[in-house]
């Protein structure tokens, strides 16, 4: 099964050289145990563009549709033989980028 580990962060707080030593540990653990399917950063909710374009609405809009002060700034996608498995590789993720984290499965 997938899952999308979310990275929930907040403005004015990118990740320190210890966090992205463990980071890059976590991305190598996730590739060696067969999790890993991709990651990335994202860039700030600020630098969003909202797009709706159902019955050739056309609209276009600057920011995100979700206005709070943490959004979200990064992801993993992985793979799990379980929602146990998924939830421990979210824990990992977490303490790795010193982040909350938000866990959803993936539909396929």
């Amino acid at each position: 099964m997938r899952y999308v580990i979310f990275v929930i962060d907040g403005p004015g707080n990118p990740a320190n050289a210890d966090e992205m030593k463990h980071i890059d540990a976590f991305n190598e653990k996730l590739q060696a145990n067969g999790h890993w399917i991709t990651a990335a950063g994202i860039q700030a909710a600020g630098n969003a563009t909202l797009i709706d374009n159902r019955a050739n609405k056309g609209e276009v809009k600057s920011g995100s549709l979700f206005n709070a002060p943490e959004y979200y700034s990064g992801f993993w996608l992985v793979e799990a033989t379980s929602d146990e498995a998924a939830h421990q590789l979210a824990l990992e993720g977490s303490l790795a980028c010193n982040r909350k984290v938000e866990l959803r499965p993936y539909i396929q």
